[in-house]
């Protein structure tokens, strides 16, 4: 119930348009209630009792009853016609504002969040589960009004026409109810499981396709092919547990529902023959009763489609409710001006997992402009002192400052604004080029767009790309070779114009020539800027101010190249390793 009335809350918002399709489906519920009583009406007077109108009249009527009816019909549809077409415009801004809910939910939240979930599954509850609950308020609220006007009012004529045969049929209601109770608690939990068993199987979905050519080299496409149909039958067997349970709950409740008509009819059949009432009355009698059990199943079905809706909206409560483990705080600072770049680690300490730290006690200082290798082993730390720079994650314990600011007190916004960072396997977003170099300041114009492209030595293969920089890169950049991502990539970073720059591997992939003119451009960008350089290949860092190097999480030495070298020291243990591979 909490969760129902949590989703029916964002109906808040548009009131007015609430207001009007419940007065539409009012009159459309009001207006289905005339027909009976009209043929009541025609049968009682003009067939069975004398005519109460003067002779030769008896067509004219005929003529208004008929009349009538089709006025009655007419203005039921028209009603009904209003009514869907006010109810799926606020449907369609509710399930907007419930989806853009979810996934801001979703920026907010840190990396750590998106490190424990499947991509296809979170997914799966943006798309899926938002299309669920959106059935609440297509079909969910108006039909539930609908039938309950429709049985109040129904209960109401049913009693004036003859209280005893109403109460009769009434009879079976409590086995519909306690049906109805019955099947909510147990269909509850299974739409539980089937909405687990679709978000495993997206999953399975996503990561083959992003896999798609690893698969193929591995020559694997028949194991992928088993182990997505595993998760499609696992989500077919979930999803049948539930139509069989919807079998045999829908006829029971329809036939407990039809012995209503049968006890009406064998009642009544001996209340005509007593006089007690008209034939008229009876064949109104049964035509509103048949009324009376059409809400009644409507009601049986909104259920159904309910508890898949209520097991789709606790998911994306789930979302909406999380809370970031990295957040601004309460008095975040938000500088008037950009950073210099002086950084300072204080006894930093932090782990992924905790008992196992990844960096242990690491302290240094890092002057405006510097330009400053990390080096190490794979799983030494130094991606992950970037991480914390950034606050990725927060330390477990020590301090992070920038020109003197703790970083935990610095508006989340303005410090990622003062790094531009250029990851090893860099992502590119399934658009144009232009598109992606703009990610570093979506509101540059084309022409610094080019000059950032030019700086990263981009330009000259853009410009011999079929649309220029309007080429579509395809999902995570496909269409492009490594050493082109990683330029477009630096140029990104460049655009961005930060005065702290991360360069992770950024020419890994490129070959020698490019590597050359890369470095030429990062040499003139990085005079004026606080620079990180992590890279496997040491001869690549002979020209940094400081080298600093990393082991097991802890900060071993420190120096230029030529000071490391000289010495026997774990810095010249890596590079002679290297200069003999």
């Amino acid at each position: 119930m909490k969760s129902l009335l949590r989703v029916l809350s964002y109906l808040k918002p548009y009131k007015k348009q609430v207001t009007l399709t419940l007065f539409f489906a009012i009159l459309t519920t009001l207006l289905d209630l005339v027909p009976p009583w009209l043929i009541k009406v025609i049968i009682d007077q003009l067939v069975v009792d004398q005519p109460v109108v003067s002779p030769g009249t008896e067509t004219v009527w005929v003529y208004w009853a008929v009349g009538g009816l089709f006025a009655a019909y007419l203005g039921r549809n028209f009603a009904n016609y209003r009514r869907i077409v006010v109810n799926n415009k606020v449907e369609q801004k509710v399930v907007f504002d419930m989806r853009s809910q979810v996934y801001r939910a979703l920026q907010k939240l840190s990396p750590k969040y998106f490190e424990n979930r499947s991509t296809g599954e979170l997914m799966s509850r943006v798309n899926d589960d938002v299309n669920y609950v959106e059935r609440i308020f297509i079909d969910g609220v108006e039909q539930v009004v609908t039938a309950v006007l429709t049985l109040i009012g129904i209960t109401l004529i049913l009693f004036y026409l003859h209280w005893k045969l109403a109460l009769v049929a009434l009879v079976p209601i409590p086995l519909l109810i306690w049906g109805a109770a019955k099947y909510t608690t147990r269909a509850h939990n299974l739409y539980h499981l089937v909405r687990e068993r679709a978000a495993k199987m997206n999953a399975a979905l996503q990561d083959s396709i992003s896999g798609i050519r690893e698969t193929h080299a591995f020559n694997r496409q028949l194991h992928e092919i088993k182990r997505f149909n595993q998760r499609s039958q696992d989500y077919c067997d979930g999803t049948l547990k539930v139509m069989r349970l919807w079998a045999i709950y829908s006829p029971t409740m329809m036939f407990l529902g039809s012995l209503g008509t049968v006890f009406i009819l064998l009642y009544g059949i001996g209340l005509v023959q007593a006089g007690a009432i008209t034939v008229g009355s009876l064949v109104a009698f049964i035509g509103y009763l048949a009324l009376f059990y059409t809400p009644i199943n409507q009601l049986h079905q909104v259920n159904h489609m309910l508890q898949h809706a209520l097991a789709s909206s606790d998911r994306l409560f789930e979302i909406i409710d999380a809370v970031p483990d990295i957040s601004d705080t309460p008095d975040a600072i938000l500088p008037s001006t950009n950073v210099q770049g002086v950084i300072e680690f204080d006894h930093v300490s932090f782990s992924y997992i905790k008992g196992k730290p990844t960096i242990k006690d690491v302290s240094l200082h890092i002057k405006a402009g510097e330009e400053i290798a990390l080096v190490g082993h794979t799983g030494s730390g130094k991606s992950t002192l970037i991480k914390l720079l950034m606050r990725f994650y927060d330390v477990d314990s020590g301090s992070i400052r920038i020109d003197q600011y703790d970083t935990k007190n610095l508006q989340l916004a303005f410090l990622r604004e003062q790094i531009g960072l250029v990851s090893q396997d860099p992502f590119l977003f399934n658009g144009t080029v232009a598109e992606n170099i703009l990610y570093g300041d979506i509101e540059a114009s084309r022409d610094r767009v080019v000059q950032s492209a030019e700086a990263a030595h981009a330009d000259d293969f853009i410009k011999n790309l079929p649309e220029g920089y309007d080429t579509l890169v395809g999902e995570r950049g496909v269409k492009l070779s490594g050493g082109e991502k990683h330029r477009i990539a630096i140029a990104r970073a460049f655009l961005k114009n930060p005065p702290i720059l991360v360069l992770d591997e950024a020419t890994s992939t490129v070959d020698t020539e490019t590597e050359a003119k890369i470095k030429d451009a990062i040499k003139h960008l990085m005079a004026s800027r606080t620079t990180f350089i992590i890279a496997h290949r040491l001869s690549t860092l002979e020209n940094a101010d400081r080298i600093l190097v990393l082991k097991d999480g802890h900060l071993v030495e420190s120096g230029t190249h030529d000071d490391l070298i000289s010495r026997d020291s774990e810095y010249n243990n890596l590079f002679r390793n290297q200069i003999h591979l």
